[in-house]
């Protein structure tokens, strides 16, 4: 049976990434693993060089003054990264979920941290609009993209100071003037391979402006001027998620799974919409393109609604406590035949009922 993969992350990978993969963990190079190899060879020297190059080209950051690195850590530990490389007296941060708020809370451990605008008290079910960054900051931070709660900024203000993101959940999903961002960090976990990695983007003339001494391996400088290689890499997760970027170029970039990411958007809100025995959660203006959001009007049907998408094979479904629910999340390698199957069986729920 196809398996349905909704699952919000680790994520769905395209099945031409997993197969390149697998044979590489058994031969990579003249007989031996991916995983046996010195990250200082140079064929897998390659891999991180193709990969830095690959994230700046699809991003259309090249030539730009911007470094592509790939960290450990996860997303998390940029939290802390960014305040200890650019926070010296005060940074506003949007919150708008989960990730935003450990973020904030992070931040707050080196100096003062301000909310420019909150959708907590409503249960992050909103984005934030009309607030104002203050100019005299250090920088301003916000999440693209809330995958717990089902919300995704449509558009981001025009920043009088650097502009930090979290991209974790959306990255390479959709076009955007990338230039307004001065530093962009995503685990590699949703839209690009396994766990373990962590892609941040970086324009070099924000750096080197704080007071404080850096530890070397949270030093952005350091992990540049390294190319990457400060440490020994997480080798499998840089060489997949350089699968994965080859395989999105490879489509048509950006503009092309922009396009089915819309697709697979619009026929799961048409029916979350249409259907009366679902309602969404997030407002409609800020629902996410990558995690749709929905409960079951009647908690009485779950039972039966569970079962029909494990016999069609869907996996993943389940919503975050935080919401309760489900979760449907698209990210780029989901199939649109996937979105179908599920809201096949949303449908065929209705007619049952």
């Amino acid at each position: 049976m196809k398996k349905h993969n909704f699952s919000a992350g680790p994520c769905v990978l395209p099945k031409s990434v997993m197969q390149a993969a697998s044979e590489a963990v058994l031969n990579f190079d003249d007989g031996l693993s991916l995983l046996e190899i010195s990250h200082r060879s140079k064929p897998f020297v390659d891999v991180m060089e193709n990969a830095r190059s690959l994230a700046l080209e699809l991003l259309g950051l090249e030539g730009k003054g911007y470094k592509a690195l790939f960290l450990q850590g996860g997303a998390s530990s940029q939290f802390l990264m960014v305040a200890l490389n650019l926070l010296e007296k005060r940074a506003g941060y949007l919150n708008t979920g989960t990730w935003s708020d450990k973020a904030i809370n992070e931040a707050k451990i080196y100096d003062d941290i301000y909310e420019v605008g909150s959708s907590k008290a409503a249960n992050f079910n909103y984005v934030p609009k009309g607030y104002d960054i203050p100019e005299d900051y250090d920088y301003f931070h916000c999440t693209s993209n809330n995958t717990i709660f089902g919300t995704q900024m449509k558009s981001f203000p025009n920043s009088p100071i650097p502009m930090v993101c979290d991209m974790s959940s959306d990255i390479f999903s959709r076009q955007l003037d990338f230039t307004q961002f001065d530093l962009i960090y995503a685990g590699a976990q949703k839209n690009m391979g396994p766990a373990g990695t962590t892609l941040v983007i970086v324009k070099e003339d924000i750096l080197g402006k704080v007071s404080r001494k850096i530890p070397s391996m949270m030093d952005y400088k350091v992990h540049i001027g390294k190319g990457s290689m400060f440490n020994t890499p997480p080798v499998f997760p840089v060489y997949v998620s350089m699968l994965t970027l080859q395989w999105l170029k490879d489509l048509g970039g950006i503009k092309a799974i922009e396009e089915e990411n819309d697709k697979k958007a619009r026929l799961i809100y048409s029916e979350i919409d249409l259907n009366p025995l679902f309602k969404g959660y997030s407002v409609k203006e800020d629902r996410s393109n990558m995690n749709a959001t929905f409960t079951l009007e009647n908690e009485n049907l779950k039972e039966t609604f569970d079962a029909m998408v494990k016999e069609v094979g869907i996996n993943g479904l389940n919503g975050h406590r935080s919401v309760g629910g489900y979760r449907a999340s698209m990210y780029n390698a989901l199939t649109l035949d996937s979105v179908k199957a599920l809201v096949e069986v949303m449908s065929e729920l209705e007619s049952k009922a």
